[in-house]
Order: C-alpha cells, then structure tokens, then sequence
C-alpha cells in the first residue's frame, strides 16, 4: 500500500491524544512557580483577571495561527514556511524556531533534573525532621554544586525524552501524554485539595485571589502578558510542528481553546497547592526556583504525611517538565526527519546527544551560562519568533487563508473577522511591545 510523506512522519491517533501532548507543551515548570508567585505579588484575582485576558487575545490568536500554519503544510517548522511561502526567506522563521527549542532544551533540561533528584532526595527523607530555609538553601546549594551529579541528573532527564521521542507519535509522544498527563492532573489536583484543608490555609487562598486593582501598574500588565505569551509554548515551532500531524477531521480552533483553558487552570490549581501550604505553617511565599526548591522542602515535614507530599510534588515538577521537554526535541527532530531525510531513531538520538553536549555548561554554571540562555531564548528568541509569525499569517500567507484552515471540513469558527483583526494588528503590535520593554528592562540598568 502507497503512504505519503506525512503518513510516515505519522498522525495523532485521537484529537484527545493531540490536545493531552499540546496541554502538556504549555504546561511546564513556569505554571508551577512563575504564574503563581507573579499573581500573589501583582494584585492576585486582578492579576489573574488581565493575564485570562491576554490569553484569549493574544495567546489563542497566535497558537491559532501556528496550528493552521503545521496543519496546512503538513512540514516541521522550516518545512512550513518553506512549503507556503516558497522562494522566500520566511523558512528563517521556522529555523528560528527549531534554533530556540533546542537551546531552550538544553537548559530547560538542567533545571528538570533538579527536581529528578530532589524526587530521590524527598525519598530518601532528607527533609525529614525540619530543615530551616538556611538549611534548605544549603542542601539546594550542595546539591547544584555537586558537578558530577548535576550531568548526571540532566543525562537522566534527557534519556527519559529521548526514549519518549523516538517512539513516534502515536506510539510515542500521544502514549507518553496519555499517560503521564492524567497522573499530573491527578496529583496536581489531590496535593491542591490537601493543601486547601490545611489549618491556616484560607490565609494562602486569601493571598492569592484578594483583587487589589491598586497594584496593578503598566509593568504588571506587561508581566501578564509576557506570562500568557509564554506560557503557552508560542514562538518556538512546537505547535507548528504538533500541528503538522493533525489530520483534517480534528477540530482544530476547539482544541487550541482546550489547550489555553488548560494551561489556565493548571496555573491556578498551582497557586491552589503552593501557598495554602505555605501560609498554613506561616513561611514566605519566594518567586522562581527558590520556591520549590528552597522555600516548599522547610514545610513538608511540618504537613501531615509530609513525605509522601514531598514525593508527589517533585514528581509533578518532573511531568511537567519532561511534556514539555517533548514538545521540545520533536521540533528539532520534525526538521531532522523532514527537510534532511534522517530516520527518527537516528535524529532523535544524535539530536539528544548533541544537545546534552549543550546542557553540560548549563549543568556547571547554573547562575552564569543558564542565566545567559535562559535571557536570550525566553525573552527575546520566542518573542520575536512569535512576532513573525503573526506577521506571516497576517501579511503574507493573509488571514483568509489560514480561516480556510481552521474551517477545514465545515468546523465551527466564529469570530473570524476579529481573529484576523487581531492576528493582523493587535497580536504583533503587544508582542513588539514585549520586546523592546524586555530590552528597556535589560539596558536600563546597564545605563544607570
């Protein structure tokens, strides 16, 4: 029997299937700390009121027109802007692309393996009996400067990818998803529901969720939109990519919505988890990695099965890192597999070799190298990205074309003239925006 190119890259065997892998590339470790801590800091219900917003206008227009643009070509990133801009240079794009999901692997994958070896640590009771946040710190402190075992964690974390990558996409990553995002709903959900009835907690609750429309400042604002913006996976070709493997039959502007009321609630149920737990046993709620890596391991012993909490927690943190590490490898290897005709088990091992090499310096300077990658690929290379895309659909593939899309085979679009408003003017103009305020933000210091 005859198969076309895009029958051997493989298909989604469900829309479940695609929605569970894509909420799994939007839900990353950012959902676990970021949202949470930038809310409680930033107005708390006022805050999460503009950042749901900002996803329904500027995060599903854009995951809208990098869905249309994979499904339409059927290609990985390059391939798709080569595909339906031919002869131009938009493949610079997709290559932009495929450049940022595997730098951003690369380090991404450090800070994953963290939390890989904070699950044995928790194990292994080292939080067992009270550690004050001295103690904490210097536990985190020893453990990111044992070198050796900070290679090795981030190894472990790869192969982990790696093996889930290879498998394909249905056998795969869609199995992959299927089973590993119903466990981190569930434990999200259970530690949020236990957290929530501890003595004290309505305090955390109360944190988080309090409208206090005074604090929010043009700066705030900014920071929701950055936080829907990225929290999404946009910019990087990985819902090109995931797009690309749709069949026309799924829904695709239904899905998208699913994805980004997902990654929503997973942001919330978060906040639901962290600081009820955290004002119930009276700590101080910290932002970034310093919450869940030295601030959360000071109150576990002080919870009621304590251990077993400390357990689950750093497991959600490795599922949800390792759906988004994913999503991350496979628009490397969708290049790989599509424009340079390598096999997937050869792409997908080379590729993780080669990006493991990446990670090293990651894995000995994390304050130094990480900190450099992490600035120039979060905040500017998926910005700018994003930026282009919506130029793309907007001015050169044109709104209507990608409608036509998402309207495949009679689906239900309704407001399409605002979408392509939106794509077209108000999407690029926010996300430039974005930029030129990160660079502000950068050089303001350096020219103080």
């Amino acid at each position: 029997m005859n198969t076309t190119p895009v029958e051997n890259r493989g298909r989604w065997g469900s829309n479940l299937g695609f929605i569970l892998a894509a909420a799994g590339s939007a839900i990353g470790l950012g959902n676990i700390w970021g949202f949470p801590y930038k809310a409680s800091q930033s107005g708390g219900a006022a805050f999460v009121l503009v950042y749901v917003l900002c996803v329904a206008l500027l995060g599903i227009p854009i995951m809208f027109a990098e869905l249309s643009i994979g499904r339409a070509s059927e290609k990985s990133p390059v391939g798709a802007f080569k595909k339906l801009a031919p002869g131009s240079f938009w493949w610079l794009v997709g290559a932009l692309g495929v450049l940022s999901g595997f730098a951003i692997l690369s380090f991404y994958s450090v800070i994953a393996g963290w939390a890989l070896g904070y699950i044995f640590k928790a194990v292994g009771g080292a939080f067992a009996g009270g550690v004050t946040l001295d103690e904490s710190g210097s536990i985190f402190g020893a453990f990111t400067a044992n070198k050796s075992m900070m290679i090795l964690w981030t190894a472990a974390f790869f192969l982990l990818t790696i093996l889930v990558v290879r498998g394909g996409i249905r056998g795969g990553i869609e199995l992959a998803s299927k089973i590993l995002m119903p466990v981190f709903f569930a434990l999200l959900i259970g530690l949020a529901l236990r957290s929530m009835t501890l003595p004290g907690a309505s305090e955390g609750f109360w944190f988080l969720f309090n409208a206090d429309f005074h604090k929010l400042t043009p700066k705030i604002v900014l920071d929701a939109l950055s936080q829907a913006f990225f929290s999404l996976s946009l910019g990087m070709g990985a819902m090109i990519t995931y797009g690309s493997y749709l069949s026309r039959g799924q829904n695709l502007p239904r899905a998208g919505v699913i994805v980004a009321l997902a990654d929503t609630a997973i942001a919330l149920l978060a906040g639901l988890m962290i600081f009820p737990a955290l004002f119930s046993q009276g700590a101080e709620p910290a932002g970034s990695v310093g919450l869940v890596f030295v601030v959360l391991p000071t109150i576990f012993d002080t919870l009621p099965a304590g251990e077993l909490f400390a357990v689950a927690f750093y497991i959600l943190l490795v599922i949800a890192a390792l759906t988004s590490s994913i999503s991350l490898l496979e628009v490397v290897v969708s290049y790989f597999v599509d424009e340079l005709k390598w096999s997937r088990e050869k792409s997908t091992w080379l590729l993780g070799a080669a990006c493991f090499a990446l990670a090293v310096p990651s894995a000995l300077s994390p304050n130094g190298f990480l900190g450099i990658m992490n600035k120039i690929f979060f905040d500017y290379a998926l910005a700018i990205g994003a930026l282009f895309i919506c130029l793309f659909v907007g001015w050169r593939w044109k709104p209507a074309a990608a409608i036509d899309e998402l309207s495949a085979e009679g689906t239900r679009f309704p407001g399409l003239k605002f979408w392509g408003f939106l794509v077209r003017y108000f999407c690029p103009l926010v996300v430039a925006i974005i930029i030129v305020m990160q660079a502000y933000t950068a050089l303001r210091p350096a020219a103080g």
